[in-house]
């Protein structure tokens, strides 16, 4: 091996003489991005969407259909996605990161395609309904996998020095491809009348998506492999584990996503629904403001990135934790019928949530072995997003049902006390090397 040092740019001793250039390995970042950002918007697709699909595709009178309906929701929202991430990350740990991206992006594609292209009920009957069921298992199980693969992926090709940076790009992709797929909405919804849009434009973004997932899926397929993975399998860093300090970790990393997830999918998901639903904001203005505020924040990201790498990541993790019990119920109480309410507070309450988010691949990433990093975030990362994430918008809406509405922040402020419990409990990780997690 050449007693070469290392190339400018790259942690000292990352690399060796057969390693990826740095220049390679940005190639690699715009490649694993560009289909993170397309995997979250077929994703979101299907939530803009849905009424238009429910329409198309399952029936009330029909009890086969109806059951299908109740189904889809369950499997694909708690059963496919940690189920995905649980398989992939066990594969990914054996096979390789680039190996499960490539996989998950063609099966998202194939699900989309399969979605735009599908019979409605009116041809087909409960067939439909249980077809769309299974395009959308394949999806969730796919997005499970990417999630957890992408988070460990960019980790482990970044520098030591800015692992907190390009590990935001992680979620830059979430917010991108989540604004991107509502715009779509707008725009579709904006151009064809109603009936056009039930009766073939919600098929428009899922065609779209499947075409241009051949555009991502051709430069993932030139990415490079993971040198921590490489390294791992050729058995030049094997290095012992504790399984109780795995199992610790495990358990920490649920904790600390707990209150990131739940706030998350409250000020993406929910809070335009509240707008209009409780404060009587017009549909239209809490729709674009809430993808005015999700462009906001993912601008922050790389930002809260870069800092990452300078002060560390738990002061930044509980710095999030204090904010958000601070703002929550403030911020919440701002909210009325006029968009600039919403704007404001969603803006403020996403670049708060932001924070943590630009941190996650890096934090998750640092506190695992190589062997068993991708599935041990597959689980930790999926089940956290499933039962705490998953069931924010449920739990928000019923507790303004049952006239309680300040339960749903106080259930907020709880978890985010939850991350910052964790965080401190957490070591510092910053500019290790992931040979020594």
């Amino acid at each position: 091996m050449s007693n070469a040092p290392a190339k400018i740019g790259t942690a000292t001793g990352e690399r060796t003489q057969s390693s990826p250039t740095l220049r390679s390995k940005r190639k690699s970042l715009v490649a694993s991005t560009i289909g993170n950002v397309l995997e979250w918007y077929e994703w979101s697709a299907y939530a803009v969407f849905a009424p238009f699909i429910a329409t198309a595709m399952f029936h009330a009178s029909d009890q086969v259909s109806a059951l299908l309906s109740t189904l889809a929701v369950f499997a694909v929202g708690f059963l496919m996605r940690p189920l995905g991430g649980i398989v992939f990350g066990r594969v990914a740990d054996r096979r390789g990161r680039k190996f499960v991206l490539v996989t998950t992006m063609l099966m998202m594609a194939g699900g989309s395609l399969v979605i735009g292209l599908m019979p409605t009920y009116a041809s087909l009957g409960a067939w439909a309904s249980l077809l769309l069921l299974l395009a959308r298992m394949t999806q969730g199980f796919a997005h499970g996998g990417e999630s957890a693969t992408a988070n460990t992926y960019i980790a482990e090709i970044a520098p030591s020095e800015r692992r907190g940076l390009w590990g935001s790009i992680v979620f830059v992709a979430i917010f991108g491809g989540s604004a991107i797929a509502f715009s779509v909405g707008g725009v579709v919804t904006s151009v064809l009348s109603d009936d056009e849009v039930a009766q073939w434009g919600w098929r428009i973004p899922f065609i779209l998506g499947a075409f241009l997932a051949l555009a991502a899926l051709y430069l993932r397929r030139s990415m490079d492999e993971s040198e921590v993975f490489s390294a791992e399998k050729s058995g030049a860093e094997v290095r012992p584990s504790s399984k109780g300090r795995v199992a610790r970790s495990i358990l920490l990393v649920i904790l600390m996503t707990s209150g990131i997830t739940a706030s998350h999918y409250t000020w993406t998901s929910y809070v335009s629904t509240y707008a209009i639903t409780q404060k009587g904001m017009d549909a239209g203005v809490a729709y674009w403001c809430s993808v005015g505020a999700q462009c906001i924040a993912l601008v922050t990201l790389p930002l809260w990135g870069r800092l990452s790498d300078r002060v560390g990541r738990r002061p930044m993790m509980i710095t999030f934790a204090v904010l958000m019990i601070a703002l929550q119920i403030p911020l919440t109480r701002l909210i009325g019928s006029p968009g600039w309410t919403l704007l404001v507070a969603s803006s403020v309450a996403l670049t708060v949530v932001a924070i943590p988010g630009a941190l996650l691949s890096a934090t998750m990433s640092e506190n695992f072995p190589t062997r068993v990093r991708t599935q041990a975030i597959g689980f930790a990362y999926s089940v956290s997003v499933a039962v705490f994430g998953g069931s924010a918008p449920y739990l928000n809406q019923l507790f303004v049902e049952l006239g309680v509405a300040r339960l749903s922040s106080f259930y907020i402020m709880l978890l985010c006390a939850f991350t910052g419990i964790a965080c401190y409990l957490m070591r510092e990780t910053k500019g290790i090397h992931l040979k020594d997690a």
